[in-house]
């Protein structure tokens, strides 16, 4: 492909771009459009389950609130107690019980048994003489002491109806009724609710054209199906455990591929499935595709036409720009793109025409800066004569002052010259620890003179780092800054502390005084200054006297960080009244790093 003409690559290029992405599209959108679909019948007939959960729990509710409403009555309070009661009594009860079944409609029966197995029921009676109590119902009652029970469909009980409902017509329900001071057992209440009520409200409900929505108990059995189901029973175990639970599974039964949607009630315990074939939803999925494969045909043909003819289009005007590179490559300056274009080619054309225009100036230039840089250096080798006769002056002035006996003046002029020969460093930014220490040093005995008993110092460097590298003059003004700023503003005498120490791959330099200190609203500033970076030219806009003070820390934070990074640099603490520590974190350089970062030129 490499040697191909580049008309060809095109060819090759826009075919692969016209029909790959026109294939992986089809392929993308008929996979999504699947899941999209999948995931909204999903949502939807979830939407529709909850809707039938949230009706089914209306009327077991319902149910709920009965049963505490008949407890709560002082005449079944009274038969509860007394297990017998007058024939007034009975039926004003049987009247309150009446009263229930007339306003709910759903309510096949009402029956209130005490321990004693008597019974009142305005619908229900025994078919036998054997006592109610050792029914599975009751027993079901009493475990749950006191919270309401859906037990499902009463099969194989010993109670029957004035209407003869059949088991499979009703779903029962009880609650223990217990003595709220000692919470011992007083009776039960059992009501049946008429099944036809969950049939309405589950029947309606249509998913596709086959689908259809089946209740379930907690043990599997059918609390509702329709008539010809897809499939006769669900198994409990098909579903996830827990009381809300929700999901979506498949199952293949008598050859058909199933898709089962379901959700359980955590107020009844039932689970509602929504039941229907996979195959509809397919139906909808292969007409998707049916138009995908037809777009993309078309695209392909399109795609294969537009290649010919833009491949044409791009190759010429290249070829011809490639003869005018080459002209130019053999050294003829004078070749220039000459077109009306407007697109990127006639951009490139004309970009080409300035590169040109530009590589003549630039060859003018570099003359012109060969022959300042050949002044420059000239005037530079005049330069170095004036330190140099700077040191033999205060040398000679050192030598005068030893022999007319003036030690003091004699330190001070030696102390000077090494600051000055130390801060010049023959024009290198960086310096070795134990210079930048005697530089340091240079400078408090110049301040020491100055300040005599007012200042003292000590510095403290661990012997094994002097050889590090680091940039020349980051102490002396943190230094400056503790005598002008912290010992000079305290009362009595004060003490300067210099320490220098390893820690890693880093150099931890301190400076702490016992001045004056940093107040809070200062400290803080001084912080985000060195945070954020000290505005340049700050003298010349009106600065305040407090922030010029932190202009020379600022300057060694700008220093620091431009050349190291932002993982190095200054921090301060202080407290007021109590002096001021500020700590510079500088990397370790060797010599092999200065070498390879700096050179040789320092």
């Amino acid at each position: 492909m490499n040697n191909l003409p580049i008309r060809y690559k095109l060819i090759v290029l826009f075919m692969l771009i016209s029909i790959l992405p026109s294939i992986g599209l089809g392929f993308l959108i008929s996979w999504t459009s699947d899941k999209i679909i999948e995931r909204q019948v999903s949502e939807n007939t979830l939407q529709l389950i909850a809707k039938v959960n949230k009706s089914l729990e209306f009327y077991v509710s319902n149910l709920q609130n009965m049963t505490y409403l008949i407890s709560f009555n002082s005449d079944v309070r009274q038969f509860l107690e007394k297990n017998t009661l007058d024939s007034g009594k009975e039926y004003e009860i049987h009247k309150f019980l009446q009263g229930f079944t007339t306003l709910h409609t759903e309510v096949a029966g009402i029956l209130i048994m005490n321990q004693a197995g008597n019974y009142i029921s305005n619908e229900l009676y025994a078919r036998t003489d054997k006592s109610l109590t050792e029914e599975a119902w009751y027993q079901e009652a009493v475990r749950s002491n006191g919270l309401f029970k859906v037990v499902g469909r009463p099969a194989g009980r010993n109670i029957t109806s004035h209407v003869n409902y059949r088991d499979d017509e009703v779903i029962s329900v009880v609650r223990a009724i217990l003595d709220p001071d000692t919470q011992q057992l007083m009776g039960v209440v059992l009501v049946d609710l008429k099944l036809r009520v969950i049939a309405e409200t589950a029947k309606d409900v249509r998913l596709g054209k086959t689908g259809y929505l089946m209740v379930i108990d907690d043990k599997g059995e059918n609390i509702y199906a329709p008539k010809h189901p897809l499939i006769k029973s669900v198994s409990a175990d098909w579903f996830g455990d827990g009381e809300a639970a929700s999901g979506n599974i498949s199952k293949k039964i008598n050859g058909e591929r199933l898709q089962l949607i379901y959700q359980k009630s955590p107020f009844t315990g039932w689970t509602t499935v929504g039941v229907f074939s996979t195959r509809e939803s397919a139906l909808e999925v292969r007409e998707i595709n049916f138009y995908l494969i037809s777009f993309v045909f078309i695209v392909c043909l399109l795609g294969i036409a537009a290649s010919l003819n833009l491949s044409l289009t791009i190759a010429r005007p290249i070829i011809q720009l490639k003869s005018l590179m080459q002209r130019a490559e053999s050294g003829d300056l004078t070749s220039r793109y000459h077109g009306g274009r407007m697109d990127e080619i006639g951009l490139l054309g004309r970009s080409f025409n300035a590169m040109i225009e530009q590589i003549g100036k630039l060859l003018h230039l570099t003359e012109l800066q060969a022959r300042q840089k050949r002044e420059t250096e000239f005037r530079a080798l005049q330069a170095n004569i004036k330190p140099h006769f700077l040191y033999n002056t205060l040398d000679t002035i050192q030598w005068m002052a030893r022999k007319q006996g003036v030690e003091d003046v004699a330190v001070l002029v030696d102390s000077l010259s090494k600051l000055f020969r130390i801060g010049l460093s023959k024009g290198s930014d960086i310096i070795s620890l134990s210079d930048e220490m005697e530089h340091i040093q240079s400078y408090l005995k110049i301040q020491k003179t100055r300040y005599k008993d007012k200042l003292s110092y000590s510095i403290d460097i661990d012997p094994y780092i002097g050889s590090y590298w680091v940039l020349k003059l980051i102490l002396q003004p943190l230094v400056e800054n503790a005598i002008y700023h912290g010992i000079k503003e305290r009362r009595g005498p004060g003490h300067i502390w210099i320490e220098a120490k390893r820690s890693g791959n880093k150099l931890v330099l301190k400076v702490t005084d016992d001045g004056k200190g940093i107040a809070p609203e200062t400290l803080a500033e001084l912080r985000s200054n060195l945070e954020e970076g000290f505005k340049e030219g700050a003298e010349e806009h009106g600065v305040t006297e407090k922030e010029r003070s932190g202009y020379g820390l600022m300057n060694v934070q700008a220093r620091i960080r431009l050349t190291f990074g932002p993982d190095y640099g200054l921090s301060i603490d202080s407290a007021e009244g109590s002096g001021t520590t500020v700590t510079i974190v500088h990397p370790v350089v060797d010599r092999e790093m200065r070498l390879e970062k700096w050179g040789q030129g320092i």
